[in-house]
């Protein structure tokens, strides 16, 4: 893989991660409830997701691909859930609180990778561009390991920049939330992007 496909398949993920999505609006909700470390097990859900299908999409089984995120249907709506669920508990929070941000506890990091991982197998925009986009950077049928491992850390460190980015600033944000009538208004502002969020994964 050249120095200049690496580029530009860094750009293309770059604008990928960076457009507005389900998985954007998640990250923010929970940076914005939970801060910045509790939703780092979520972004390597998602990440998690782009690189079964960037491998399945380098070996050549597009095809199966699209099957794999249909087949994954089942996930998808749970992960849709788990965000619903923890939005409404994150909304239902904001009547406790009276002073700071209090976090709403997780006691499996499990179910939140799993989320994560849900939303992007079950993402449209991530089948087409692993499988219709992703030829136009590289050569998958000439790809050695080296290039997929390349390409594996190319993707995966954008998409963390990226999506850590805006949970970074997301819990900055946070922080700015002091009396308890903001704090209440940030959970149950939080908790409304987490249950859209859930629905449109549930709902792709």
């Amino acid at each position: 893989m050249s120095i200049e496909s690496a580029i530009a398949l860094a750009i293309a993920t770059f604008i990928l991660a960076a457009t507005p999505g389900p998985a954007v609006f998640a990250i923010v909700a929970r940076a914005l409830a939970l801060g910045f470390r509790s939703t780092m097990t979520f972004i390597f859900g998602v990440i998690a997701g782009d690189m079964v299908y960037l491998v399945m999409a380098a070996y050549g089984l597009s095809v199966l691909a699209t099957q794999y995120a249909a087949a994954f249907g089942v996930l998808k709506i749970l992960g849709g859930a788990y965000l619903i669920y923890l939005g409404i508990q994150t909304w239902r929070s904001a009547k406790y609180v009276e002073t700071g941000v209090l976090p709403v506890p997780e006691k499996r990091g499990g179910r939140t990778f799993l989320s994560g991982l849900a939303l992007t197998l079950g993402n449209p925009k991530a089948v087409v561009f692993y499988v219709a986009f992703l030829p136009a950077f590289m050569d998958l049928e000439a790809l050695s390991l080296t290039g997929l491992a390349v390409a594996s850390v190319v993707v995966s460190v954008t998409l963390f920049a990226v999506l850590a980015g805006f949970a970074l600033m997301a819990a900055r944000a946070r922080e700015m939330f002091r009396t308890p009538r903001a704090v209440r208004n940030l959970h149950r502002g939080a908790g409304g992007l987490m249950v859209g969020a859930g629905g449109a994964v549930a709902a792709s």
